[in-house]
């Protein structure tokens, strides 16, 4: 049973999110501000955290920067992050973040389940890095 962190202030990202991999078998929590995904992260490691982009102000890159920052010195273990990306240039900001995936909206059901399934499996899911360089 997967424990799914979902970062949006978008009502409509929380609802695609929720009807793609929501399902009896997992728990979604859901923060509506970049700023609360750490202490969410610190009261209970999430097995995936989906994070928006575009979120108050501290964003999704932000997020992961923090979250990678916070790993790296011993203080997290490692929460592997699914990007929600505005357009195809946001998917250089998403490599050089750390997360683990990300996917250009519009969203989809089958996308997102996709991209949660490979990265609950341990793996990644990258959609359009081969057309962005660095």
């Amino acid at each position: 049973m997967p424990d799914l962190l979902i970062a949006t202030d978008a009502q409509w990202v929380h609802a695609e999110i929720d009807a793609a991999v929501g399902d009896q078998g997992s728990t979604l929590r859901w923060v509506r501000r970049g700023v609360d995904v750490l202490p969410a992260v610190r009261e209970q490691v999430p097995d995936l955290a989906i994070v928006d982009l575009q979120i108050g102000n501290m964003g999704g890159m932000a997020v992961c920067l923090d979250l990678r920052l916070e790993e790296s010195v011993g203080r997290l273990p490692r929460v592997p992050v699914l990007m929600l990306l505005d357009r195809q240039a946001d998917v250089f900001l998403a490599k050089r973040s750390g997360a683990e995936g990300w996917l250009v909206k519009p969203l989809d059901a089958i996308r997102l389940r996709r991209a949660a399934t490979a990265i609950l499996g341990g793996g990644t899911f990258t959609e359009g890095a081969e057309r962005v360089l660095g």
